[in-house]
C-alpha cells in the first residue's frame, strides 16, 4: 500500500467503516511509514479536539502576531 492509498482510506478508518481485510492492509502500512502514523495520530487529535469543543485563549501578543504572520502570507499569495 502506498501512502497515496492509505490517505484514500483515511477518513474510512476513522469512520471504523473499512472491511477487516482492509484495515490489516492499513496497520501494515503504518508500521513501515511514521509520515503516515503521524498523520493518523494528528488527524485523531485534532478530531478529539474539536469534538471537545474546548476554547483556548491566545495570548493578545501571540494572537496578533499570528494574524500579522497570517495576512502577510495572504498577500503574499496562498
Amino acid at each position: 500500500m502506498t501512502c497515496t492509498e492509505f490517505l484514500a482510506q483515511l477518513d474510512d478508518l476513522l469512520d471504523d467503516a473499512v472491511t477487516v481485510e482492509m484495515r490489516a492492509d492499513l496497520k501494515e502500512h503504518l508500521r513501515g511509514c511514521e509520515h503516515c502514523e503521524v498523520t493518523l495520530n494528528t488527524t485523531r487529535k485534532t478530531i478529539e479536539i474539536y469534538r471537545s469543543h474546548e476554547i483556548y485563549a491566545l495570548p493578545t501578543d501571540l494572537r496578533e502576531r499570528l494574524h500579522a504572520a497570517i495576512m502577510a502570507r495572504c498577500k503574499k499569495g496562498c
